[in-house]
């Protein structure tokens, strides 16, 4: 039988050598290890406290008294719609309901052993981590990497699934994102068009889109062929073939992505979920307030804001507020109308998830003790034979 060369291998074939402890370098590992100890050391769960403490003290106690502001915040004190933020709630419960969903549906098979309950563990712990430590997200990424490593995941497959997951769930956020735009700015949807709010974003996403199209190019062995090249090159060659292994990593995640989308898995619909109940959210906390901008304008307004999460603030607390209030004022809206319907819904967005994934991250470490009592006692039985 002939032997086939690196160009000839599958791509997906090499999941089998992610799965592999003993292959490969792990300083994508260790990096996260290093984020997760730092978003969970004392420090950084003292200052992410205080800082949003300060922050929404900042929101519901000065903002109030700016000019101009008095009357839209009173609005969110005294005059909401009560039915419209019982809505608000639900549809805020539903969203968390799909995330879960679709974490299921990209770990389940690899990690049958966090079934439901893990998987709402995890996920509520995740987003709460998210919430109070912000720093783009890497709270979130990296206590959802360390469940899924203490469920019995292969370090490097870890990593690649966890980026598809994140490719499914802000590949909706995107194309939502570049549609919304593109249809505003050329009529085709109700709504005011102004520059700034509708062409610049979709291009953001157009990009963003077509960079991880671009990485389904990456050939799957590329970190083979980089290792074989590499070798007895001296220390720059290694440094380059080290440098490889994050592309070569969202390389794979993003076709295992665009696999668990060919097969049709019905839980990657909990990625549509996510955002179409969380921006029904803030339309509820609209017309809570008064009269709802065209829908087209709130999904804008919103993913507009969503994108200040970048900024490592705890929960982008203070950059969303923000950025979804100047955009809906660009796109019109009157801004005590906004400023009122946007801090209503950053209200459910930030609280709702916070002291249930607390307790959740509390279940979720003795699920992980338990795991390791298990894998400890599988091992022992294995090693004498």
């Amino acid at each position: 039988m002939p032997r086939r060369e690196p160009e000839d291998i599958d791509p997906l074939e090499i999941e089998a050598e992610l799965d592999d402890e003993s292959g490969g370098d792990d300083q994508v590992e260790a990096a996260l290890e290093r984020v997760r100890r730092a978003v969970f050391s004392r420090r950084a769960v003292a200052f992410a406290a205080v800082f949003v403490v300060v922050i929404l003290a900042f929101l519901y106690g000065v903002v109030p008294q700016l000019p101009g502001l008095q009357d839209s915040l009173s609005k969110v004190k005294n005059d909401g719609d009560r039915s419209w933020l019982a809505v608000a709630f639900a549809l805020e419960l539903l969203s968390y309901a799909a995330y879960i969903w679709l974490f299921r549906a990209v770990f389940i098979r690899k990690v049958p052993r966090v079934g439901w309950a893990g998987s709402y563990q995890i996920s509520l712990a995740g987003v709460a981590a998210s919430r109070l430590f912000g720093a783009g997200g890497a709270g979130g990424i990296a206590l959802t990497f360390w469940a899924v490593r203490k469920a019995g995941m292969g370090r490097r497959l870890s990593v690649s699934y966890l980026v598809a997951f994140f490719v499914v769930l802000y590949g909706v956020f995107m194309i939502a994102l570049l549609a919304t735009g593109v249809m505003l700015r050329t009529g085709a949807v109700p709504g005011n068009d102004p520059f700034a709010v509708t062409v610049i974003p979709a291009l953001f996403a157009g990009i963003v889109i077509a960079i991880f199209l671009l990485m389904l190019l990456v050939p799957g062995n590329i970190e083979r062929l980089a290792e074989r090249w590499s070798h007895g090159r001296g220390r720059l060659a290694a440094v380059g073939q080290r440098m490889i292994t994050a592309p070569a990593l969202i390389g794979h995640g993003t076709r295992v992505a665009v696999r668990l989308i060919r097969e049709r898995d019905v839980g990657l619909l909990g990625a549509v979920g996510w955002w179409a109940f969380d921006i029904a959210t803030l339309w509820a906390c609209f017309k809570a307030f008064g009269d709802s901008p065209p829908v087209a304008v709130v999904i804008m307004g919103y993913c507009v804001g969503m994108i200040a999460n970048v900024i490592p603030t705890p929960g982008g607390v203070g950059a969303v507020e923000g950025g979804m209030i100047g955009a809906y004022a660009a796109f019109g809206v009157p801004l005590s109308l906004a400023t009122a319907a946007v801090l209503a819904y950053r209200f459910f967005a930030f609280i709702l998830p916070t002291i249930p994934g607390l307790f959740a991250f509390l279940r979720l470490r003795r699920k992980v003790a338990r795991w390791q009592e298990e894998d400890a006692t599988i091992q022992s039985k294995v090693l004498p034979a």
